[in-house]
C-alpha cells in the first residue's frame, strides 16, 4: 500500500523564490527514514495566505493524503495564519499535538511559548502544523510521531509501518 503524505510549506519568501525551502524537504527526508514502504508525497510551497492555505489543505485531503504536514506560519506575526486555516478545514482538533510540541521545544528555546502549532482531522486525513525551521521540525516530530500511525488507524487512513530501529510507534496490544 502506498502512503500518501502532503507537505505544505507556508512561506512568502520561499514561494517567491527568494530562498529555497528547507523545511518541507526536511520533513520528507525524516519520513523517508522512518516509514517502511512506498510514500507518495504531494509537496507544495505557497505564500502565507489564509485562502490559499485552506484551499490547498482541502485539496490534499480530497486527493487522499493520509497525513498533511504544514511547516511555517505558526508564530504570532500578523501573516502567521496556519493554525486558523487548519482549524477552519478540520472537523476535529487534536490539541495534544501542539501541547507536546511546545513542551518539547521549551527545552531548547524560551520562545516556544509563542508557537501555535496544532493538529486536526478532516475526513480520513490528519493535518499537523509543524514549525518552520528544519532543526525544530525534527525536535517536534520525534515526540509526536509515535502516536500518528495509531491515529491514522482510528480515522480509517492507510496503515503505516515504521522502522523500529529509527522510531518506535505505539499501537495498543490487541486482546
Amino acid at each position: 500500500m502506498v502512503i500518501k503524505i502532503g507537505v505544505l510549506t507556508l512561506s512568502d519568501r520561499a514561494s517567491a523564490g527568494v530562498y529555497a525551502d528547507e523545511s518541507g524537504i526536511a520533513i520528507q527526508n525524516i519520513l523517508k527514514e522512518w516509514i517502511i514502504g512506498e510514500i507518495n508525497f504531494t509537496y507544495r510551497v505557497i505564500p502565507d495566505e489564509y485562502d490559499l492555505i485552506t484551499a490547498n489543505l482541502i485539496q490534499m485531503c480530497e486527493i487522499g493524503c493520509d497525513i498533511i504536514f504544514t511547516t511555517g506560519g505558526t508564530g504570532p506575526a500578523l501573516r502567521d495564519v496556519t493554525p486558523e486555516a487548519t482549524e477552519k478545514v478540520c472537523q476535529k482538533m487534536l490539541p495534544g499535538f501542539g501541547e507536546l510540541m511546545r513542551s518539547v521545544s521549551l527545552k531548547y528555546v524560551p520562545t516556544a511559548i509563542l508557537s501555535r502549532q496544532s493538529a486536526g482531522i478532516r475526513d480520513k486525513s490528519l493535518i499537523v502544523n509543524l514549525p518552520g525551521q528544519p532543526k525544530a521540525i525534527k525536535e517536534c516530530l520525534e515526540p509526536i510521531f509515535p502516536a500518528i500511525p495509531y491515529c491514522l488507524d482510528l480515522i480509517g487512513a492507510s496503515y503505516i509501518e515504521c522502522d523500529e530501529s529509527k522510531i518506535k510507534v505505539f499501537r495498543p496490544k490487541k486482546k
